[in-house]
């Protein structure tokens, strides 16, 4: 079995999911979202980022690069057209300046890493979240790695975008016990413009996986300021949700803090200068509630 590349394991998580979680981040995405919240995560392969701030200019990765992808004193320190992002500059760098990307793990490695914090688990009916990325596209790991997972009682929750073919995810739904989808745009139009794709296999997986009995399904809508949070907008979500038989929808606050992540990696992303506003978040609320449609509360 291949090994999973991920990009972060983040502990004593309280957001994403019941209880206290460990948050296993998967690296790749089928989606392009202009407002994406980790722009580290779509390439799916490990990547280096520079923190010039951090530099000490201490030469040990100019040394080591076999190569000769670092520019000397030269704020875009590394030539991307050269690196392969091996990382031994990263390993090398007493200032973390450079860092690298993204790993790879077997299943046994990762739920050795996951089970380090059973203690907060069953303390707090808390468990493992996957998120990314896009965690399905590693479906063949996931097939590996989640019944390990269930033979040591983990509640186990999957945040998806669901932009693949069902089967992949169908696999997978005996050892998830709840679902997190984020639905971005109720029309195929907006993902394209916004997202680089079509909607298709969302639209489909979301009104399949919405017809279970389980895993259990929330559906969140990340709110992006004019994007999707005008009032038609807000009317075709809800019509597509009562349509679908969900009642109830959990809204994401807009995150600018991603922007900041942009000149530390090789992008042409775009900052958006979005900021969140509670005001329009009233209004959403309002009126998801009188088209009968509930607001999970955060």
């Amino acid at each position: 079995m291949n090994p999973a590349t991920i990009f972060d394991v983040q502990r004593f998580c309280l957001h994403d999911g019941p209880g206290i979680r460990t948050v296993v981040f998967f690296k790749g995405c089928t989606l392009r979202c202009v407002f994406c919240q980790n722009p580290e995560s779509i390439d799916p392969r490990p990547e280096m980022a520079f923190y010039p701030e951090r530099c000490i200019e201490c030469r040990a990765c100019l040394d080591v690069c076999p190569r000769d992808a670092i520019r000397e004193g030269d704020v875009e320190r590394i030539d991307w057209s050269s690196c392969d992002a091996c990382g031994r500059c990263a390993a090398l760098c007493p200032a973390e300046a450079l860092r690298q990307i993204g790993r790879r793990v077997s299943a046994s490695q990762l739920l050795a890493e996951v089970l380090a914090d059973r203690a907060f688990f069953d303390s707090s009916g808390g468990g493992l979240t996957l998120s990314g990325g896009e965690p399905v596209l590693q479906s063949d790991f996931l097939a590996a790695f989640l019944p390990l997972c269930k033979t040591k009682g983990l509640h186990v929750l999957l945040e998806t975008a669901g932009n693949y073919r069902f089967e992949k995810i169908e696999r997978l739904l005996e050892w998830i016990d709840e679902l997190f989808f984020d639905f971005k745009f109720p029309d195929s139009a907006s993902y394209e413009r916004y997202s680089g794709s079509h909607s298709r296999h969302i639209e489909e997986n979301l009104e399949r996986l919405a017809a279970r009995q389980r895993p259990r399904l929330t559906v969140r809508i990340p709110l992006i300021p004019g994007l999707n949070t005008t009032d038609d907008r807000i009317d075709a979500f809800a019509a597509r949700l009562r349509q679908l038989g969900i009642a109830r929808v959990a809204l994401l606050d807009y995150n600018h803090l991603w922007e900041a992540k942009l000149p530390r990696l090789h992008t042409e992303r775009k900052p958006l200068r979005l900021h969140r506003d509670q005001v329009a978040r009233q209004r959403i609320e309002e009126r998801f509630r009188f088209h009968a449609i509930g607001v999970a509360s955060n």
